[in-house]
């Protein structure tokens, strides 16, 4: 068997044993910690999370690296070839409010490129696969991005502050503002269609769109950082400079608004 679909079952299966864990913390006041430096919280169950996803990976697969949210990083990863790339939990400020819309992100990447993609819902059963050779599927069903009629005013998911007047030509960005806490699942949900973009201006950790970013990619969505460069992965500061995805004529369009 090809190794990328070893790899995509692993990352599967990964991605169930971590829903197992959040359930058991969903809605039940898990402890929870503020990381400081602008960080964001964390609980008890993104922990648990990325101590159970080091132990199996690792042991699956001892030559990859591994970045991860929750682990504290080693620039040992760069002298990996293959890396995994994790967030335990993507949008842990969703999970602690009990919101359904908390995402588990897992990929690996390959020489700079994501080569096999998993983001996982598991209180609303969404599973979002792709692989470097396979299309992006969403519980087995082929998904594919929007292209809104010229009459349509585009939906873009994105955080208040990327609609500062500042960041567009003629300071009004011709767009329906929505948002989702978990970039990973903005990602796919413009993969499959619902929404017909989505940006983030700010620099962004290569884990809250490693996995997005192929999903999206294997839709046939463009991916870029917020310049129009493509994305490359496992850099010294795991970071892209900001991240732009949606249907290649919109995405096009949003580049030329941007100032």
């Amino acid at each position: 068997m090809p190794e990328h679909n070893n790899d995509l079952s692993l990352l599967i299966s990964a991605a169930h044993a971590s829903g197992d864990i959040a359930r058991k913390f969903w809605q039940k006041s898990p402890e929870t910690w503020d990381k400081g430096a602008d960080a964001g919280p964390v609980t008890q169950a993104d922990l648990e999370i990325d101590k159970m996803l080091h132990a199996e990976l690792i042991s699956a697969r001892p030559d990859y690296g591994w970045l991860s949210e929750e682990t504290e990083d080693n620039q040992a990863r760069l002298s990996h070839d293959h890396i995994f790339i994790i967030d335990p939990i993507d949008g842990t400020r969703a999970f602690i409010k009990g919101s359904k819309n908390f995402s588990h992100s897992l990929a690996i990447a390959h020489k700079g490129k994501i080569t096999t993609a998993v983001v996982f819902l598991p209180l609303l059963d969404k599973l979002y696969v792709a692989t470097s050779t396979m299309a992006a599927s969403l519980n087995g069903r082929p998904i594919g991005p929007s292209n809104p009629k010229p009459d349509q005013i585009p939906t873009l998911l994105a955080s208040k502050c990327d609609f500062k007047a500042e960041n567009w030509h003629n300071q009004n960005p011709p767009f329906e503002r929505q948002h989702r806490t978990s970039i990973a699942y903005r990602m796919c949900l413009v993969a499959e269609g619902r929404f017909d973009a989505m940006l983030t201006l700010r620099p962004t950790w290569e884990w809250d769109v490693a996995a997005g970013t192929l999903i999206a990619q294997r839709a046939k969505a463009n991916v870029t950082d917020k310049r129009g460069n493509n994305l490359i992965f496992n850099n010294p500061q795991a970071k892209v400079d900001g991240i732009m995805t949606a249907g290649p004529k919109l995405h096009k369009t949003i580049r030329t608004k941007l100032t």
